[in-house]
């Protein structure tokens, strides 16, 4: 998809920000509460793009594949993954090129707001994990401040990667699912605000939101495991 061929650098530079880094931190805290990554493991990333969740699933030694739709951004993840067990591959998460059963972990971050049919993509995850494995999929909050200034910010310019996303709740996320029990968790319960004196009240702020389970995170992840 051209949407993200020009995006990799942009991407990877925001998460370097004072706010960005808060994001990534916190984001990575909930997707591996909920994956539990071990060791060993063969996991599936669908939607990797530049690899910034991979590289730390790699660190701890869990074995990746990772399937994107943009060659340049599979490029970045593949250089910042060189010396670990990272296999690259293009391909479309709604047609998954991997056999049943291929994965013990399978795990997709914020790639499924392209996608407006979300049932396909989630059904595939699905096949391709074995039975007992667990599928974490995480995407962008529609009960979010965050989603609003991100369709003002798509107004404002059509050019915006925002433009044609999908925002789901935590219900509707959870409702893509063939599997009738799973659990839901948000994160990032603080505004996009780059100002030194709030960005020191953040950690505060999210230790809250999570303590109050708020449904209002801009970040939503989902668990499942498949029976």
């Amino acid at each position: 998809m051209k949407l993200f061929d020009d995006w990799p650098k942009i991407y990877d530079a925001w998460f370097e920000t004072p706010i960005g880094k808060l994001v990534e931190r916190y984001e990575r805290d909930l997707l591996f509460k909920l994956l539990t990554p071990k060791e060993g493991e063969a996991l599936l990333d669908a939607g990797c793009g530049t690899g910034v969740f991979t590289i730390n699933l790699l660190k701890i030694g869990v074995r990746v594949a990772g399937l994107d739709i943009s060659l340049p951004m599979l490029k970045r993840a593949s250089e910042k993954a060189k010396t670990y067990p990272f296999h690259a591959l293009t391909g479309d998460m709604r047609h998954l090129p991997f056999r049943d059963n291929s994965f013990e972990k399978v795990i997709s971050v914020t790639a499924i707001e392209f996608i407006k049919d979300g049932l396909a993509p989630v059904r595939e995850l699905f096949r391709v994990t074995k039975p007992g494995g667990v599928v974490v999929v995480a995407t962008l909050n529609s009960l979010s401040p965050w989603a609003y200034q991100r369709k003002i910010e798509a107004k404002k310019a059509p050019s915006s990667i925002f433009k044609d996303v999908f925002f789901r709740s935590p219900k509707e996320l959870l409702s893509l699912a063939p599997a009738s029990h799973g659990i839901v968790k948000t994160a990032i319960h603080f505004e996009n605000n780059e100002d030194p004196t709030y960005i020191k009240k953040i950690p505060g702020i999210e230790k809250d939101g999570y303590s109050k389970d708020l449904d209002t995170g801009a970040f939503v992840v989902a668990r499942w495991e498949k029976t």
